[in-house]
Protein backbone atom coordinates (compact mmCIF):
# COMPACT_ATOMS: atom_id res chain seq x y z
CA UNK A 1 0.00 0.00 0.00
CA UNK A 2 2.08 3.07 -0.86
CA UNK A 3 0.89 6.56 -0.17
CA UNK A 4 1.60 8.81 -3.48
CA UNK A 5 2.22 12.69 -3.24
CA UNK A 6 0.73 13.97 -6.21
CA UNK A 7 0.45 17.66 -7.31
CA UNK A 8 -3.03 19.15 -7.71
CA UNK A 9 -2.00 21.69 -10.34
CA UNK A 10 0.45 19.51 -13.00
CA UNK A 11 -0.57 16.34 -11.19
CA UNK A 12 3.22 15.34 -11.46
CA UNK A 13 4.24 12.64 -8.87
CA UNK A 14 5.82 14.45 -5.78
CA UNK A 15 7.30 11.61 -4.04
CA UNK A 16 5.74 7.80 -2.29
CA UNK A 17 6.18 6.17 0.16
CA UNK A 18 6.41 2.28 0.22
CA UNK A 19 6.14 1.77 4.05
CA UNK A 20 3.69 -1.13 5.20
CA UNK A 21 2.57 0.34 7.88
CA UNK A 22 2.44 4.25 8.67
CA UNK A 23 0.56 5.99 11.50
CA UNK A 24 -1.16 8.89 9.96
CA UNK A 25 -0.07 11.29 12.79
CA UNK A 26 3.62 10.84 11.31
CA UNK A 27 2.29 12.49 8.01
CA UNK A 28 0.47 14.81 9.77
CA UNK A 29 -3.19 13.88 8.77
CA UNK A 30 -4.20 14.47 12.27
CA UNK A 31 -3.55 17.96 12.05
CA UNK A 32 -6.07 18.37 8.83
CA UNK A 33 -9.50 19.15 8.96
CA UNK A 34 -12.66 16.84 8.13
CA UNK A 35 -12.61 18.91 4.58
CA UNK A 36 -9.06 19.06 4.22
CA UNK A 37 -8.66 15.58 4.34
CA UNK A 38 -11.43 14.66 1.93
CA UNK A 39 -10.33 17.48 -0.25
CA UNK A 40 -6.77 15.97 -0.12
CA UNK A 41 -6.55 12.39 0.52
CA UNK A 42 -8.61 9.61 -1.94
CA UNK A 43 -8.07 5.40 -1.13
CA UNK A 44 -8.02 3.93 -4.46
CA UNK A 45 -9.31 0.13 -5.20
CA UNK A 46 -6.10 -0.90 -5.43
CA UNK A 47 -4.64 0.17 -1.67
CA UNK A 48 -2.56 2.78 -2.59
CA UNK A 49 -3.36 6.32 -0.77
CA UNK A 50 -2.92 9.32 -2.80
CA UNK A 51 -2.35 12.51 -1.15
CA UNK A 52 -2.76 15.83 -3.53
CA UNK A 53 -0.55 18.38 -2.42
CA UNK A 54 1.71 20.86 -4.32
CA UNK A 55 4.91 20.62 -5.84
CA UNK A 56 7.83 23.14 -5.33
CA UNK A 57 7.66 24.28 -9.26
CA UNK A 58 4.06 24.86 -8.79
CA UNK A 59 4.17 26.80 -5.48
CA UNK A 60 7.09 29.25 -7.37
CA UNK A 61 4.71 29.98 -10.00
CA UNK A 62 1.69 30.60 -7.67
CA UNK A 63 4.44 33.14 -5.44
CA UNK A 64 4.95 35.05 -9.00
CA UNK A 65 1.21 34.91 -10.01
CA UNK A 66 -0.86 35.29 -6.68
CA UNK A 67 -4.22 35.46 -9.08
CA UNK A 68 -3.22 31.95 -9.77
CA UNK A 69 -4.66 31.21 -6.29
CA UNK A 70 -8.46 32.44 -7.96
CA UNK A 71 -8.07 29.30 -10.08
CA UNK A 72 -8.62 25.17 -9.79
CA UNK A 73 -6.29 24.93 -12.49
CA UNK A 74 -3.72 26.57 -13.64
CA UNK A 75 -2.00 24.80 -16.11
CA UNK A 76 -3.32 23.86 -18.86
Amino acid sequence: MPIIYTCRHCMNEIGRLEHQVVESTMLGFDQLSIKEKEDMIKYKSNGDIQITSICESCEETLGHHPHYHELDFFIQ
